[in-house]
């Protein structure tokens, strides 16, 4: 009975399959560019470019595909917006609880090296979340606003890597390692660090961390009591966040978009156009992104257990917290 059952069940796939819609495998990451406007009939455009996820340069590896990097993905859509002299503001939409050190860096960059090459102006909307890197990559802003349930702050960096050497004692095991120098191995998840590597391992955190801090001064212009409190790394609500001058202005989507349209001299009507690659039907501002969720298998290790989301050791400007969210 079985085998009849998927004998006619391809049958009917085979008959009906001119009408069927049409199923892309192994995504669309080929397909071209495409304009869309999300709202307004006016002279004049506003990018819309949303960071939602983990910021990382990692290829997204999904079931059947691997998809480009979040950085990836953001670097093409501003160059194919450079080719287009009507863009005259960016909206930068951020959900984002940060990523790796090195691709916050890029992406801050890139963002920073557009603005430069074509005079636009940049308004960020932060959302549910724009921690550490994510608030790194709002930096070149003219104008930030957060949501007012935005969690934000967390200026700083983390190192993070796993240690297994307790397990491998309790299991009776050993790494027997051969080294060229005393300093070879630091960082081994199988051994305690010493006093020395941990010295230098807070350096290369206090150095990475400064950079941070270099670029919240130059583009934040914060009083020295707020800098002292912004660099105790933890993570603020819109209206603390206010107080301390890390955001400029509490409030919606709507007025995000109202801001980049005052700031970029640009006519009320004016539109408010994104980049896909494939048609989204009822396509609003809330639901442009490019993201690092959904089938991609790296966003799920976080929730798979405790150690997983520490498993590849590395700087990070990044909340742990909201990793995965």
């Amino acid at each position: 009975m079985k085998r009849c059952f998927w004998l006619l069940m391809v049958m009917a796939v085979l008959i009906t399959g001119c009408s069927l819609p049409k199923v892309t495998l192994f995504g669309e990451a080929q397909e071209p560019l495409q304009e869309y406007v999300l709202q307004g009939k006016g002279p004049g455009k506003i990018l819309l470019l949303s960071i939602d996820g983990t910021i990382s340069d990692r290829p997204q590896e999904r079931v059947l595909r691997t998809q480009p990097s979040m950085v990836q993905q953001a670097v093409s859509y501003l160059k194919h917006a450079e080719q287009d002299p009507e863009i005259k503001a960016l909206l930068l939409k951020v959900n984002s609880p940060g990523g790796t050190v090195t691709a916050s860096d890029i992406l801050y960059h890139e963002i920073s090296a557009y603005k430069q090459r074509t005079g636009v102006k940049m308004v960020v909307a932060m959302m549910n979340v724009a921690a550490s890197g994510g608030y790194y990559i709002s930096l070149p802003a003219d104008y930030i606003l957060a949501h007012p349930t935005t969690v934000t702050g967390s200026v700083g960096v983390i190192f993070m890597r796993p240690g297994v050497n307790g397990l491998m004692e309790k299991a009776g095991l050993e790494m027997r390692v051969n080294k060229s120098g005393p300093l070879k191995d630091m960082g081994s998840p199988f051994r305690s660090a010493t006093e020395e590597e941990l010295t230098i391992f807070q350096g290369l955190t206090d150095g990475l961390a400064n950079r941070f801090y270099d670029l919240v001064k130059q583009h934040r212009k914060l009083q020295p009591d707020q800098f002292a409190q912004v660099a105790t790394a933890r993570v603020y609500l819109a209206p603390q966040a206010k107080a301390l001058g890390l955001v400029d202005q509490i409030g919606y989507l709507d007025d995000a978009v109202a801001k980049a349209k005052e700031v970029a001299g640009l006519d009320p009507d004016a539109r408010v156009v994104t980049y896909r690659r494939h048609k989204v039907e009822d396509a609003t501002l809330y639901n442009p992104a490019i993201q690092a969720g959904g089938g991609d298998l790296q966003s799920l290790v976080p929730m798979l257990a405790p150690l997983a989301a520490t498993a590849e050791a590395g700087f990070y400007y990044v909340w742990p917290a909201a990793v995965g969210q």
